[in-house]
Order: structure tokens, then sequence, then C-alpha cells
């Protein structure tokens, strides 16, 4: 089984990342990606750090912006960095305070600077095919799929997760490309039966692995975008050890789709600063 190695994927984004960067600043302008803390979750915190260490070595400036006073305060900060001409990215993270949708959040996020696809119109562009950022983790499926030279024209495409940051976006991404996308959820029937008929099975449950042997047909490809933090470390959604006799390749958790979202977001960072 080969497995699909997102860390170096996420180094050759991100020589494109820096080469753009370079001519950015030399043009005057300084890439910037605000990230907003609205609460005090310390995965959240953790990934910003790691967001933060990874733009610092691609000459993208990361902003971590912490709002005090609650939900009014979470929706002005959001709105100052909207009209901010130095901010060209934003992403809040989640989880956000309690009472909050993130319909609500991602409304206030100009469709230009929403390089991780929160505003429900970016899911709405996306649908229909026109220019936008989608989700960055529902990106880095793709993406992977491309650089691996994984054929997605024509093939069968099973979807485990229905949520609009994974699988409903990377739904939409996968028909684009051409595949033929079933997508599935808590209440498909015979669930297994299904994914074992796909060429392509990407898994975004959070449920640990729930993606066993009979789950694969000889020679899928199997993306596990869900990660699980158990007594034995991260886990995908994907038993690894039972699918590797029958699948092609497999991302691995970590280091499969993880690294390759976080260089789409500086990438798309990148993107947004070229429009404004």
């Amino acid at each position: 089984m080969r497995l699909l190695d997102g860390r170096s994927m996420a180094a050759e984004i991100g020589r494109y990342v820096i080469d753009e960067a370079d001519r950015l600043m030399s043009a005057g302008r300084t890439p910037t990606l605000a990230v907003v803390l609205p609460t005090a979750d310390p995965a959240a915190s953790s990934y910003t750090h790691i967001l933060e260490r990874t733009a610092g070595k691609v000459g993208v400036r990361c902003e971590p912006h912490v709002p005090i006073g609650g939900p009014t305060a979470l929706l002005d900060a959001i709105d100052a960095l909207a009209v901010d001409p130095l901010v060209d990215g934003i992403i809040v993270q989640t989880p956000l305070p309690a009472g909050m949708s993130s319909r609500e959040v991602g409304e206030r996020i100009p469709v230009e600077k929403d390089v991780d696809g929160m505003n429900p119109a970016s899911l709405g562009r996306l649908a229909l095919g026109l220019p936008g950022f989608a989700p960055a983790t529902a990106s880095a499926v793709v993406e992977i799929l491309i650089r691996a030279r994984i054929p997605m024209a024509g093939a069968r495409a099973c979807v485990i997760g229905r949520g609009p940051v994974v699988g409903k976006p990377v739904s939409l991404l996968l028909l684009a490309e051409d595949a033929t996308v079933t997508i599935c959820h808590s209440r498909t029937n015979d669930l297994i039966s299904i994914a074992h008929e796909a060429d392509i099975i990407v898994s975004a449950t959070g449920r640990p692995r729930l993606v066993g042997a009979g789950f694969v047909r000889a020679g899928a490809t199997v993306i596990d975008v869900g990660t699980s933090v158990t007594t034995g470390g991260q886990v995908g959604d994907v038993d690894a050890a039972a699918i590797a006799p029958v699948a092609a390749a497999l991302t691995p958790v970590p280091g499969g789709v993880g690294p390759v979202t976080t260089m789409l977001l500086l990438r798309n960072t990148i993107r947004a600063a070229h429009q404004l």
C-alpha cells in the first residue's frame, strides 16, 4: 500500500508560497493572515501556533487575535479585520462561544478574505462553480489526489460525512473533477457495501478506525480526514493495518491531510493578497 505523504506535498506547495510572497513583498505588500481565537480551547491555540510557525517559514505574516468580551467582541473584531486593508485573509478558529453559529460568524467574513470558506456564500459559489475559496481541508483532499496522480474523472467516490467543513464541499470539489460521488452519513443503510464499490473513499467522521477492511475494494484510494486523540496518540477514521492488504493508497494520520490543509490556508492568503 502506498502512503500519500502530506508533508512532502505541503513542502512542494510551500515553495510556490515562498516565491509568491517574495513577489508581493517586492511590490510593497506583506501577505497577512488574521487568525481569530474566540475561546481558550487548547487545540485551537495549539493549531494556531503551528500555523504561525509554518507561515513564518514561507513569508506570510500570521496575526492571532483574541477578542475579549464575548460574542459582541468577536463580531466586532471580525468586522474590523474585514475592512483592514493590510489583512488579506481571515480565519476563525472553533469552537465558537456558546450560542454562536458558524453561519453567524462566517457571514461577517468578506468572501474575498474568506480563505477557509466559512462564509455560507463561499459554499454557494463553490456549488455554482464560481471563483472563491473552499474550506482548506476539503481542498486538501483534492490537492492530494491531484499530486498523487489518482484519477478522479469517471471514478466512483464515496464521501463518508456530510458536514459543511469537509463532507459537502469535498463532494462538490470531486464533482468538479468529474467524479461520480456518493455522500454517506450516520443514517446511510449498508454503508460498508456502498463504500466497497468506490474507487476513492474520503472519510471525515471523527470516529476512530471506522473504516476497516470490509469498506475497501482492492486497489481503492483512501483519504483519511478524521483525527481523534486517544491514549495511544492521534488516530484517524481508517484502520490502516486492516486495509493495508487491499488499498492501493492511504493518507496517514498524522502527516496526511493536515499538513496540506495548513499550507493551502497560506496559499489561499497569497491568492487573496493578489486580488486585493
